[in-house]
């Protein structure tokens, strides 16, 4: 068996994108990753992530909002932002990190009916879940 590896999600408000990220790496990966996610602020967990999570069976509801672990972050294995806000304000980390950079629509500006919401909130849970299977 392989060493541990600890990968970091972040985004703005670690309220969708990161948190849907996190949900669907410790459903993906090997058991061995240890995974989290936080933002650069913490915004709460998004209700509508949660539901389109648990449509494919991953409850995130007991996963919370939370800024950045600067302890974390140096000692992971690999930090992946989701968004260009907590790319670019991402604090520095040691050359031993690999850092890789995900483009995803934020899904809480989304707007319309609940109904169209949901549909991008899905479709941002689909290719994350499409990011993670190639890691």
């Amino acid at each position: 068996m392989g060493r541990n590896e600890t990968l970091y999600f972040l985004c703005t408000g670690n309220s969708c994108r990161s948190q849907m990220a996190e949900g669907l790496a410790r459903n993906i990966l090997d058991p061995s990753w240890h995974v989290a996610s936080a933002g650069i602020e913490a915004h709460g967990l998004n209700p509508l992530a949660v539901q389109v999570m648990a449509e494919i069976g991953i409850d995130i509801s007991q996963q919370t909002s939370t800024v950045i672990d600067l302890g974390y972050l140096r000692q992971c294995d690999l930090v992946v932002t989701l968004c260009g806000d907590a790319r670019d304000r991402c604090p520095v980390t040691p050359a031993t990190v690999k850092r890789i950079h995900w483009p995803l629509a934020d899904p809480a500006q989304a707007t319309g009916s609940v109904a169209e919401r949901l549909l991008i909130f899905r479709q941002v849970r689909d290719e994350i879940a499409r990011h993670i299977k190639e890691i």
